[in-house]
Parts: structure tokens; C-alpha cells; sequence
């Protein structure tokens, strides 16, 4: 007799369990969402797009029967990109620098054929200038300063037994180079989708983004005063004006860091954004000749919205110090803005921008009339100081849509200067001309058979490593993804090469062991590492026809690129490693001279404010970097947010050197206000001691009597400034001044403190 139970019934717990472990698994997979299928659908368009383009190069290299197939192959790994004008680009410069590296190689080997420790010298000099060199480069122009360096060692390791086949060893190198980029070119611009306008579409949402981050700082003023109703919650946008009216009630005196941490949150991922729109403007230049007659006019406009963004600092709020007599500049500047972005919702607003530039020209007008309200009644320094940052503000975003908008090529057009940070690019130029001697001599004191393959992988590494905004940091992913390489090629020629009787099988086997590296290559963390794995796995691979098998030689070469990946860690990490902290204290010194040049310039010399500022820009960018880089000990928010007052600073001297110029100022005021910025010159010794003689100089103007209406509101519009300049001054000393937090070891008992604590001066030792 058999009795049947009713089955257990699960647990709750276990269900919710179950189901929380199905739906991480879920959202691992590609089916996730819209925004992962169409991310999955554009990785295997470019890995599809890549193969495709590897198995025509390869095809093409064994019928021109070059010397090494397999660096067409490589050529279009190193090329291929899903954006197709940076493909075109990086297809020029690699051919431009392939032939200029060409060039070199045959004429060191020519002048030291005879005098090996000679030609390691040479070629180690010659190494370090184009690490160096390809530092200073911007986008795929560093790697044509790439190629040189590695090119000399490609070219010269098959002809180190026989100098005199270095000509033709020349000439295969170019032919492997044009077919792999004429090949990757072919496929990528037949198969590829051409969408160049989309640029122009998320140069339009910065443009929109930038607004509503200036909209919030101005609701943020115009509503302190506003009661809400205790039901209200606030969502959204509505929290983080709340978050700034609750700091601002819990600090009667503002401090200039008040902000909360959703605004700099948004902020960083606003800014990251900008930064990826730079190189998306040069790549669609690349590849359209209408975004090529405009690529000045679209640089300067992502320059100038970059500038609004990081100009509402946490300065901003201590404007507020006029209470209600600035509520109608931010009320007014909140529903301009507003209306910009509901102007800036179809789709199409790009194409007609007139109704935008005359909403900011009538702001701009009522803006004047708040200025000259009642002319009996003096305007606070306060008052004027929102009133003339909102105009500038107002003014920058009227010429960053006319620079997004127009489509004609302006005659005196704004250059910036790219800036050169020449620390970085000297210790990567030591880096390259140390481990390419160091490998040089290794192979020539030990004889290693296979050290011509050792030097093409420091010196290629190297090379490539130079391009990155911390070489050291990258170094160990480069090595890690050329050592995941070794056992990879192992596998490769024990289970896959034997077999293969036919070029489609070779080109299959290539695909399947290609595949992680080519799918992760543009993934946030693995990039690098893919990106070495990919290139090494192929130079490591010995394709040639017929194959031919020699196992030992085979092990030597695998042994040599795992020495080469620990010297390659070694040099980076070890012999010349990163002093990101010393980095970073070097880009604040820069970035004070920066101000201390502006404001000393002489006043008949033309000064262009966005050329200035896109200059400060990309060392505060640089410097940002740095200080992620920091693990600990530092006031990273603190120099960030004074990084930007330094702009604002900049932005105050530009308006002070105007007064002095063009402005009519008593002759008493302007010989003062010359004084006031000759002070700047002790900014970096004395910041207190500018900041005073800043005070005492707005102290002296406004003592100064005018009778005239217009001179009455030059003074103190000209006293609003220097109070200004001075209060930025005394918020952040510790910025300026050249014994600050940043400027002491990290050891140090002062390298922690805040930016805005005044810095002592070091004492003098006497005997």
C-alpha cells in the first residue's frame, strides 16, 4: 500500500531568490533592453566589418607575396574603428608615419651597420623623441609619432643579419601597411552607415544640457525665499534645488564649497561628455567635407559650453550675499533659459536658431535695464557682480549657438592652442629611449637569438603606451593582454595551424582565437589590454607559405614576449614610474601662471577670451585626471572647484583690463586699477597680499567722486570686480599659492589640507 504526499511547497525566501538570480542573469545578456540589443547589434557589426576586412588584407598580402603577411592583418586591427572618419584618420597618419619611420630606419641602419651599440644609441633617441612627440599630438595624429618609433624596429629586425636587405624590408613594411589600410578603408566606408549629422544632433543636447545646468543654479537663487508646501516632495531636479536652499539656510555666510553632491555629479558626467564630443567633431571632419568647413566654428562652440559649465561653480552662491536685490537677475535669467529649452525641443531647432539668439538679445536688454533701474540709487557690488556674470553668461551662450549654428567659415577666427604639458611628454620620451637600450643591449651582451623580437615589443609597446594619459597605469594591462597572448598562440599552432590545408580555414582559425579581443576592444576596462592581445597574438603567430614548424624557435619567441612584458612593467612601473601627485601640482602652478600672464599682459596687446580659456580648459582637464589618479590625502573636489574659480578669476581680469583700456575711468582710477593687477604678480608668493591690495584698490576707486551717470556705473562696475577678484582669491589660497596642500609630498603634514586654508610660509633657516 503506497501513500502519496502533496509536494513541499517552495519557500517564499527561495522563490525571491530564484527570481533575483534570473533576472541578474538576464540582465547580463544582451536581450536586456533596447539599449543593450542595439549595443550588441554594433559590436558585431565592427567585429563582422573587421574579420571581413582581415580576410581580404591577409588574401591580398600571400598573392603580392610580401614578406609578412600577417601585418596587413595587423594593420587592420590598429585601424579599424566603428566611427569611420577615425578610421580615415587613423588610416592617413599611420601611413604618414610608416614612411617617415621608414625613411629613419634605413638611414640609421645605413650610418651604423658596423657598430651595434652605436645603432642602439641612435635608435633610442630616436624612439624617445617620438614618445614624446606623440604625447604633445592630439587624436590620431600622435599616432603617426607612433609609428616612427616602432616602424624603425619592424623594419630594421628582419635585416640585422643582412643590413644590406634593409630597402626591401622597407618597401614590404609600406606594402603590408597601404594593404591593410587600403583594404579596412574599402570595407569600412562600403558596409558602414554615414550619419555624420549626428554629431551635430549631440553637440545640440550638450548645447540643451548646458543650459539646464545653468537653469538650475538660477532657479536655485530666484525661489531662496519661495515657501513650498510640506506635502510637495520634491523628484528630480526639484531635490537638488532643495538641497541647495537647505545648505544655503544652514550657512548664513556662504562657503565656496556649498554645493551638494547630485550638482557634481551631474556636473562630471557633463563634462565627460564634452570631452567625448572633441575628437567626434575631428573624426566627422575626417569623413565630410561640410563638417570640414566648419570644424573651427564647432570647436570653439563645444570650448565655449565647456566654459559655462564649469563657471557655475560653488562661487556662484556666494552672490547670494545681496539677499532679495538679486532675485530679479536670477528670476529673469531662470525664465530665459527655461524658454531656450522649451525653443530647444523639436528636433530641428538647429536648423532655425534666430528665435533662440533673440530671446538671449532680449534678456540681454532687460539685463540693461535692471543696471539702470534708478539712477539716484547706487547698485550693490553684489547686485552688479550677478548682474555682469549673468550678462557674460548670457553672452557666451549666444555666441556658442551662433559657432554650433552658422555654416560659413569665419575670417578671424579664435585659435586655441593646444597645451603642452612637457613633464609628461620628457619622462615618456625617457621611457621609450631606456627600454628600447635596455632591450638593445640585452640582445647584444646575451647574444639572444630572438632579440630583435624583444625590442619590437618594448619599443612598440612603449610607443603606444605614450598616447595615454598614464602610461605607467596602462603598462601592466598592455603586458597582461600580450602575456594572455602566449598561451593563446600555443593553442593556435598545436590545434589549428597543423590542420588547415586552405586560406579559408586559415582565416577562420584567425577569426576564432581574434574574436575576444576584437569584441572587448572598445570596452571601458579590457580595451587596452584586448587591444594588445589582438596586435601581439598575430605578431607572435609564424603564417607565412608554405608554414613551416619549428617548435623551438616557436617556445624561444613565446619565452621572449613574456621577458619583454615584465621589462615593459619594469621601466614603466619601477625604473621611471608616475608621480601623479608632482603631475598634478605642476598643472595648478600652470594653470596660476595662466592667470598671473593675463593679468600683467600689456593692455595694447589683443587678448582673445576664449583662446585663454580654451587653454585653462585642457589643463584643468588634465589636471582632473591627475587627481583621480590620487588614491588618497588630497582635496580632490576642493582643487577642482578651484581649478574652475581660476577661470572665473580670468573671466574678471578680462573685464578689469577692458575698464583700464577702453572704459572711461577717472585718470586717478585707471593708474589704481593698473596697480591692482600688477599686484597679481605676487599671487603665487602672497595670495593674501593680492587679495588686500585688490580690496584697498576697489576701497580707492569708489572714494573716488563722479559725477557723470555712465563713468558712476563704470566705477562700480569696476569695484564689483576687484571685490569679486579678491574674494575668489581669499576662498582658495591654498590653490594659488606655490607652498599649498597640493605642492607638499604626500607624506606630508600638510598635504591633506583643505584649499582653502591659508598656507604657512616656509620658514628661513639662517647659517
Amino acid at each position: 500500500m503506497s501513500t502519496q504526499t502533496e509536494p513541499y511547497p517552495p519557500h517564499p525566501h527561495r522563490l525571491a531568490a530564484l527570481h533575483a538570480g534570473l533576472t541578474r542573469v538576464l540582465a547580463a545578456t544582451p536581450f536586456a533592453d533596447d539599449a543593450s540589443w542595439a549595443a550588441f547589434l554594433r559590436t558585431a557589426a565592427y567585429t563582422g566589418r573587421t574579420f571581413l576586412a582581415i580576410g581580404i588584407a591577409v588574401f591580398c598580402a600571400f598573392m603580392f607575396q610580401l614578406q609578412s603577411p600577417l601585418s596587413a592583418a595587423t594593420t587592420v586591427l590598429i585601424v579599424a574603428n566603428p566611427t569611420v572618419g577615425a578610421m580615415v584618420s587613423k588610416s592617413l597618419w599611420r601611413v604618414v608615419g610608416t614612411i617617415i619611420g621608414a625613411t629613419i630606419a634605413v638611414g640609421v641602419m645605413a650610418a651604423f651597420v658596423q657598430a651595434p651599440v652605436l645603432y642602439f644609441a641612435a635608435l633610442s633617441v630616436f624612439v624617445g623623441i617620438a614618445c614624446s612627440v606623440a604625447t604633445f599630438l592630439r587624436f590620431f595624429r600622435s599616432y603617426a609619432a607612433v609609428l616612427v618609433g616602432y616602424t624603425i624596429v619592424i623594419i630594421a629586425a628582419p635585416a640585422f643579419a643582412e643590413p644590406e636587405n634593409i630597402f626591401l624590408s622597407a618597401m614590404s613594411r609600406l606594402s603590408a601597411v597601404v594593404v591593410g589600410v587600403v583594404v579596412t578603408a574599402f570595407v569600412f566606408m562600403t558596409t558602414s552607415p554615414r550619419k555624420p549629422s549626428g554629431v551635430l544632433n549631440k553637440l545640440g543636447d550638450a548645447f540643451r544640457d548646458t543650459i539646464r545646468h545653468a537653469w538650475i543654479f538660477h532657479i536655485a537663487e530666484s525661489e531662496r525665499t519661495t515657501t513650498r508646501h510640506p506635502s510637495l516632495a520634491p523628484t528630480g531636479e526639484e531635490a537638488v534645488l532643495q538641497l541647495l536652499e537647505e545648505r544655503e539656510e544652514a550657512e548664513p555666510v556662504p562657503s565656496f564649497r556649498s554645493l551638494p553632491q547630485p550638482v557634481y555629479d551631474s556636473r562630471a558626467k557633463l563634462l565627460a561628455y564634452m570631452a567625448g564630443l572633441a575628437p567626434a567633431i575631428e573624426y566627422a571632419a575626417a569623413d565630410d567635407p561640410d563638417m570640414l568647413a566648419r570644424i573651427g566654428n564647432l570647436r570653439l562652440g563645444l570650448s565655449r559650453l565647456t566654459g559655462l559649465i564649469v563657471s557655475y561653480h560653488p562661487y556662484w552662491l556666494t552672490l547670494a550675499e545681496a539677499g532679495d536685490e538679486t532675485h530679479d537677475v536670477h528670476a529673469l535669467m531662470a525664465d530665459t533659459l527655461a524658454r531656450i529649452l522649451e525653443l530647444t525641443q523639436p528636433p530641428t531647432w538647429l536648423e532655425n536658431p534666430a528665435p533662440l539668439s533673440a530671446c538671449l538679445h532680449d534678456a540681454l536688454k532687460a539685463l540693461e535695464q535692471l543696471t539702470r533701474r534708478d539712477p539716484a540709487i547706487p547698485l550693490a557690488p553684489a547686485t552688479l557682480a550677478a548682474l555682469d556674470n549673468t550678462r557674460d553668461a548670457l553672452v557666451q551662450m549666444d555666441l556658442a549657438l551662433y559657432n554650433l549654428t552658422s555654416l560659413r567659415r569665419e575670417k578671424a577666427r579664435a585659435a586655441i592652442v593646444p597645451y603642452l604639458e612637457w613633464p609628461m611628454a620628457l619622462r615618456n620620451g625617457a621611457r621609450g629611449a631606456a627600454i628600447a637600450m635596455l632591450a638593445g643591449m640585452l640582445w647584444y651582451v646575451f647574444h639572444w637569438s630572438t632579440g630583435p623580437l624583444l625590442i619590437l615589443y618594448v619599443v612598440a609597446a612603449s610607443s603606444l603606451l605614450a598616447t595615454l594619459p598614464s602610461a605607467a597605469k596602462a603598462s601592466p594591462m598592455m603586458a597582461a593582454g600580450t602575456a594572455l597572448a602566449v598561451p593563446m598562440g600555443f593553442l593556435c599552432h598545436t590545434l589549428a595551424l597543423p590542420r588547415i590545408d586552405g586560406y579559408p580555414l586559415l582565416w577562420l582559425s584567425l577569426c576564432v582565437f581574434l574574436l575576444p579581443g576584437v569584441w572587448l576592444q572598445f570596452h571601458p576596462r579590457l580595451g587596452l589590454p584586448a587591444f594588445g592581445y589582438v596586435v601581439f597574438f598575430l605578431m607572435m603567430l609564424s603564417v607565412t607559405n608554405p608554414i613551416v614548424y619549428n617548435d623551438l624557435e616557436l617556445t624561444n619567441n613565446w619565452m621572449t614576449m613574456l621577458a619583454a612584458c615584465a621589462l615593459l612593467a619594469l621601466v614603466f612601473r619601477v625604473i621611471l614610474p608616475a608621480d601623479h601627485r608632482l603631475d598634478a601640482a605642476r598643472l595648478v602652478t600652470s594653470v596660476t601662471r595662466g592667470v598671473q600672464k593675463l593679468a600683467r599682459a600689456p593692455h595694447n596687446r589683443a587678448m582673445q577670451w576664449v583662446a585663454w580659456e580654451g587653454l585653462q580648459l585642457q589643463k584643468i582637464s588634465r589636471l582632473m585626471m591627475r587627481l583621480s589618479f590620487i588614491p588618497t590625502g588630497l582635496d580632490r573636489q576642493g582643487y577642482t572647484d578651484a581649478a574652475f574659480a581660476a577661470l572665473s578669476l580670468g573671466r574678471l581680469i578680462v573685464r578689469l583690463r577692458w575698464n583700464a583700456t577702453h572704459a572711461s575711468l577717472d585718470p586717478l582710477a585707471r593708474r589704481t586699477l593698473d596697480a591692482a593687477l600688477a599686484s597679481f604678480s605676487t599671487l603665487r608668493q602672497d595670495p593674501a597680499a593680492t587679495a588686500d591690495t585688490l580690496r584697498k584698490a576697489s576701497f580707492a576707486i569708489r572714494s573716488i567722486p563722479q559725477e557723470e551717470e555712465g563713468l558712476a556705473l563704470t566705477r562700480e562696475r569696476t569695484v564689483s570686480c576687484l571685490e569679486q577678484a579678491a574674494n575668489i582669491i581669499m576662498a582658495v589660497p591654498g590653490f594659488f599659492h606655490h607652498n599649498g596642500p597640493i605642492q607638499h609630498p604626500g607624506h606630508a603634514r600638510r598635504a591633506a589640507e583643505a584649499v582653502s586654508v591659508m598656507p604657512e610660509q616656509p620658514s628661513l633657516r639662517l647659517g
